[in-house]
């Protein structure tokens, strides 16, 4: 009999890639079983969704480009309307700044936009006026409204405690962002421009801001220099393998993001042994009844957020700095709204009827407070409930089966997972949205965001 992992054994494998992989591939053996606990599986469909991202794909994609998608970062958000406006931000910087800077500048951005990239809400927009990038006002929802309003923030020195140097963000800047330029920064109006979990937004970047000054080993490069998350830049590069190209392992990436940005998450997210975990969650279809009080064999680690900003942090390191990633296959699919919304809309998962009579009261009883639009029914849970936790963990496992027979459709079988929700389920979670929900273009089931879950 093997040894009982120790208390540190444990957390450090909740916290790792390999976990997340592993726990969502138990319980899609669940599924394949018929013992989830809220939703019902339809594994004929999965060809259907794999067909229909295909279809997008090739719809959008030239037959030659299609090897060259881009990969799903947060940076693709920014280029929202054709404007490739990360291009012009490098290209203002040149002359003035050097390449390790300009990669430590796009850190900074890339860190802030995806922790503000939580669910914006049906009603709340950004408008971004007329400028020598953008000629006309134009409006923008949801993930790239959001993205655009990083960028203007960023752009204008609100994440900055040096006015002298507005193009970055640095600790001391953070902890001291007032709630009310956030406000003003996202063009909040709560009557008329509300924008779901404002000050979860603002208290997440508060807390990013003490969390970088906890991990000066990761965001410091000496005394009387800002604390930055782009300081990972220097730490990430003086970790590499050195060659004919730089080689940096994913671990080490997803090791400055799991455990430097450690104290963002909320007290409220799950502990063991004291520890907070960070997105990981119980989920009831992994629990055995006979299970001891501190087990954590049901646990299910996610760590969307650290993924996404691992995703979107490799970006720069390869197109600037010509870094090769070791390992990078060790990231997993997202488990948000638009790939999990893709499954249900498509009927590959779907809601028992308890727990949809559940999430319509759910919606019923939020639809009666101030601000709630009561429009396009659909069952709505808190993140913390069994229901989104089994869906989300569905939706990990599951986008590895779709990549792969994308891959076997298009008869390119090195086309990464990066790739495939890029071209691919994310846009076509959102496109049969817009379809089956015209009105909000929401997904199949809401959750109720506070700002925090990502």
């Amino acid at each position: 009999m093997s040894p009982q992992p120790t208390a540190s054994e444990t957390v450090t494998y909740l916290k790792s890639l390999p976990a997340v992989r592993d726990r969502a591939e138990q319980v899609y053996a669940k599924a394949e079983a018929g013992q989830l606990k809220h939703f019902d599986v339809d594994f004929t469909k999965l060809n259907d969704v794999a067909k229909f991202v295909v279809s997008l794909i090739k719809r959008d994609f030239d037959p030659k480009e299609i090897p060259n998608i881009p990969p799903h970062t947060r940076l693709r958000h920014f280029d929202v309307g054709n404007v490739d406006r990360i291009h012009k931000l490098v290209e203002s910087w040149k002359g003035r700044v050097d390449t390790m800077e300009t990669v430590r500048r796009l850190v900074d951005l890339t860190v802030v936009s995806v922790l503000l990239d939580a669910g914006a809400g049906d009603r709340w927009t950004f408008e971004v006026k007329p400028d020598d990038i953008q000629k006309v006002s134009r409006s923008y929802p949801r993930s790239e409204g959001l993205a655009l309003a990083s960028l203007n923030m960023f752009r204008e020195g609100r994440f900055s405690s040096d006015i002298h140097r507005s193009h970055q963000v640095d600790a001391d800047g953070l902890c001291n962002l007032p709630l009310e330029s956030l406000r003003e920064g996202f063009q909040v109006d709560d009557q008329k421009n509300p924008l779901l979990g404002l000050e979860g937004r603002w208290e997440l970047l508060r807390r990013l801001g003490f969390a970088l000054k906890q991990h000066p080993e990761y965001f410091s490069l000496g005394e009387n220099t800002p604390i930055r998350p782009g300081n990972m830049v220097d730490y990430l590069i003086k970790d590499s393998r050195q060659g004919d190209k730089t080689v940096i392992s994913i671990e080490s990436l997803f090791r400055v993001v799991i455990y430097g940005f450690a104290e963002i998450w909320p007290t409220s997210r799950t502990t063991y042994q004291g520890v907070s975990l960070g997105d990981v969650w119980p989920c009831d279809a992994l629990l055995r009844p006979n299970a001891s009080p501190d087990s954590t064999e049901h646990f299910v680690p996610f760590h969307k957020l650290s993924q996404w900003m691992t995703y979107s942090i490799m970006e720069p390191f390869e197109t600037l700095l010509n870094v090769e990633w070791e390992n990078a296959n060790l990231l997993t699919g997202l488990p948000e709204y638009r790939n999990g919304g893709l499954l249900i809309d498509l009927g590959f998962l779907t809601l028992k009827e308890g727990e949809e009579a559940r999430g319509l009261t759910n919606y019923k009883n939020n639809s009666t407070k101030p601000g709630q639009p009561a429009v396009e029914v659909v069952p709505t849970f808190e993140p913390n409930d069994p229901v989104i936790i089994e869906w989300r963990a569905m939706t990990v496992a599951t986008l590895d089966r779709i990549a792969q027979e994308v891959r076997t459709l298009l008869a390119l079988p090195t086309l990464t997972l990066a790739q495939v929700l890029q071209g691919g389920t994310w846009n076509a979670g959102r496109e049969i949205a817009s379809v089956s929900r015209p009105n909000t273009k929401g997904p199949p089931i809401a959750i109720l965001s506070d700002g925090t879950l990502f």
